[in-house]
């Protein structure tokens, strides 16, 4: 399972991000925790509801939380533990203070221009380590190791300018070739505005952050969920900002949701984008994709005009599709097979 790395200054929330994600009890500021945070899926519910369906299994991913230093603060260094867990990580989730609370006046611009520095730092340090070496080894003049010091050379350059890798100019296949140092500054990120105790933030936040009042979504999710859209009434809120959160931390980790549904079970099967039929239906099990012959398929709103997955086949509505068909996002299967 993918896992999404969650970081945050001293005081920027990220402990009770995690709770509010994972149902977890929050952990300290300084205390590493796993948890599983689920995705929540209107369609999935309403496929639940049509098929009138005993049980509902839905998505999910794997949220670390990652120990800071005690008193972490912006410019004071995050640790070689911390930058070690985050480099495990296959995207990293930001938390930012995006309120005045406690008399601090937040700076959520600096404090991410802060954290984005460090890992320029920590990568220009992997990058010259491994250019040492490498520059050696390719006194040999086997090709790939001289391609491999160009794109080094190449990464050193752009970090030493202070330049995140995923913002320069460097080709896809030069990217590629720095993989064995497990680049920090490439791996996909989301940022989260924590407003604490205010529907709004009082500062102006980085530009494409989700803006969420992590204290208000916390102890809404740690209610009834039967009393949840009251308090959200009482609050002035919108739709669930952690739904936001959750679904954009999914799609930023390269997963995918197909479904299948009937009285038993209906469910949410997490799948790589761009995985074609065969794969997939090794997810469900991996006698599915051994024996693969076709799989029946339609989309979720269509299945929901129709009302059945029986009378969906009654009118023909159901596509079949073979070894080639990619998957798309929504898309109910039914696999047919034989071992």
């Amino acid at each position: 399972m993918e896992h999404l790395g969650l970081v945050g200054f001293t005081g920027a929330g990220a402990n009770r991000l995690f709770a509010a994600l994972t149902g977890l009890p929050a952990p300290s500021e300084y205390e590493a925790a796993v948890g599983i945070a689920t995705v929540p899926d209107e369609r999935l519910d309403r496929l639940a509801e049509m098929s009138e369906s005993k049980q509902v299994v839905r998505a999910g991913f794997e949220l670390v939380h990652l120990a800071l230093p005690p008193g972490a603060k912006p410019g004071e260094g995050l640790g070689s533990r911390l930058l070690g867990s985050l480099r495990d990580c296959d995207a990293i989730l930001v938390v930012l203070r995006a309120s005045s609370e406690g008399g601090v006046e937040p700076d959520p611009a600096g404090d991410l221009g802060e954290l984005e520095l460090e890992l320029v730092i920590a990568d220009l340090a992997s990058v010259e380590q491994r250019l040492d070496r490498q520059r050696r080894a390719a006194k040999s003049g086997d090709k790939e190791i001289v391609a491999e010091v160009r794109a080094l050379e190449a990464a050193q350059s752009a970090l030493s300018a202070g330049t995140p890798l995923s913002a320069s100019d460097l080709a896809p296949e030069d990217l590629a070739r720095l993989e064995p140092i497990f680049p920090l500054t490439t791996k996909p990120r989301l940022v989260v505005a924590n407003t604490g105790e205010a529907p709004e933030p009082s500062v102006a936040v980085p530009e494409g952050a989700l803006v969420v009042p992590v204290d208000i979504e916390a102890e809404i999710a740690a209610c009834d969920p039967d009393d949840r859209a009251d308090m959200r009434d009482s609050y002035g809120l919108g739709p669930s900002a952690l739904d936001t959160v959750a679904n954009a931390a999914y799609h930023l980790l390269g997963r995918r949701t197909f479904l299948t549904t009937g009285d038993k079970e209906s469910r949410a099967w997490t799948f790589r984008a761009g995985a074609k039929a065969p794969e997939c239906a090794g997810v469900i099990h991996s006698d599915l994709q051994r024996g693969f012959i076709r799989a029946e398929v339609i989309r979720w709103d269509e299945l929901l005009e129709i009302g059945s997955w029986s009378g969906a086949r009654e009118a023909g509505r159901l596509r079949v599709e073979g070894k080639d068909y990619e998957v798309a996002d929504g898309d109910v299967v039914e696999i047919r097979f034989n071992v």
